[in-house]
C-alpha cells in the first residue's frame, strides 16, 4: 500500500553544541512531537556546531513532498541568532522554495505557556 506524504513538516532550530549530550533534550522535543502528530513530518536542525542544518532539514522535507513548514526557534533568550540570523536564513529558504509555505515561530522563550510552566518547574519543590 502506498502511503501519501505528509503535507505539514515541522523544524525544531536550536543554536547547535559540540557535545553530542547537548542534543538529547532537542531531540526530546522532537520525539514527543512526533507522538502528539504521527502524521507531522518533525526533524531536528542546528545553527552551527552539529548537524543538520536549516537548509539541509528543509531539502529533506521538501524531497517528502510538504507543502507547508513550520520553524520552531528552541531558543530561550532572544539575543542575535534568534533576531536577525534566523529571519535571513529562513528568507532565504522562502526564495529558494516559493511553493513551499514556511512560517517562523517566536522564540520558544517567548512563549507566555513555556514562561509559566518554568516558572512553576521554579516553584516547584522536587
Amino acid at each position: 500500500m502506498l502511503q501519501t506524504p505528509a503535507a505539514h513538516g515541522i523544524i525544531l532550530f536550536a543554536h547547535g553544541s559540540r557535545d553530542p549530550l547537548w542534543q538529547r533534550s532537542i531531540e526530546a522535543v522532537a520525539t514527543r512531537t512526533r507522538q502528539l502528530a504521527p502524521q507531522t513530518l518533525v526533524r531536528c536542525a542546528y545553527l552551527e556546531l552539529a548537524e543538520p542544518t536549516l537548509s539541509s532539514c528543509v531539502a529533506e522535507l521538501v524531497t517528502a513532498g510538504i507543502q507547508t513548514l513550520t520553524v520552531v526557534p528552541l531558543f530561550l533568550g532572544v539575543g542575535k541568532h534568534a533576531r536577525e540570523d534566523l529571519p535571513v536564513l529562513v528568507a532565504d529558504l522562502k526564495a529558494r522554495y516559493p511553493l513551499i509555505e514556511i512560517t517562523l515561530q517566536i522564540a520558544i522563550g517567548e512563549d507566555d505557556r513555556l514562561i509559566e510552566l518554568m516558572a512553576k518547574i521554579a516553584l516547584s519543590r522536587n
